[in-house]
């Protein structure tokens, strides 16, 4: 049983955690509208996995916006941060999940490519941020994701050694990433990487696939894992 050697649980968070891809497209179009251009087909795979700070550059380059990278991360924390509080739940499942690792002493980080305000702004939305001992966003290492800087920092910062933790992500730049810092991952279907037709590609990465946390448990409320 997998459950037996985990030392630590890291959890990317959009798409992974909380159901809030389908925001991020929303305001990128919004976003993009302002300054007169659409929103290109590509740009979401261009930019998965960028930290919050390289996605501003890579908009910045990309479209010459006449705003800075600061100017760009502000207007877009502006823009999430509502719905962040009031329009984004956790995936189904996650709760039950973070409680039950909880009550068996095992640590969580999270590790995300986003803005370190819309973290907190939904993690204490749901009451979820109890259940994390570290949490890191992408802006704290050298490179984003699929780098495998994040998974090992939030392992250092947990204690916990790289090939002892379980990594949940939705997208291949994520699995990635958690492949790379050796250790074990477990793709969490998303409809957003659906839409872009992502699954195939993160089912040959991750270890294990699930369509959403309820899948982990079985008929006597334990872990299958």
């Amino acid at each position: 049983m997998i459950l037996d050697r985990i030392g630590a649980m890291i959890f990317d968070l959009d798409g992974t955690l909380v159901d809030s891809m389908w925001m991020w497209k929303a305001i990128d179009i919004e976003f993009l509208a302002r300054y007169g251009y659409a929103c290109p087909d590509d740009l979401q795979r261009s930019i998965e996995g960028m930290s919050f700070t390289e996605t501003a550059a890579y908009f910045l380059n990309r479209f010459r916006l006449p705003l800075t990278m600061e100017e760009i991360k502000a207007v877009w924390t502006e823009m999430s941060i509502d719905k962040y509080r009031y329009e984004v739940p956790l995936k189904p499942g996650a709760r039950r999940l973070l409680e039950y690792v909880k009550a068996r002493g095992i640590p969580c980080g999270i590790a995300t490519s986003n803005g370190a305000d819309m973290v907190e702004a939904v993690l204490e939305a749901q009451n979820a941020r109890q259940y994390f001992q570290v949490v890191t966003t992408a802006c704290e290492v050298k490179e984003g994701k699929p780098s495998p800087d994040i998974y090992l920092k939030v392992a250092k910062d947990l204690g916990a050694e790289p090939a002892d933790c379980l990594v949940f992500e939705d997208i291949p730049a994520g699995a990635l990433a958690g492949k790379r810092a050796g250790m074990t991952v477990c793709g969490v279907a998303d409809a957003d990487a659906d839409l872009r037709g992502l699954r195939g590609e993160i089912l040959e990465l991750a270890d294990y696939f699930i369509e959403d946390f309820t899948q982990l448990f079985d008929e006597n409320g334990e872990l299958r894992l």
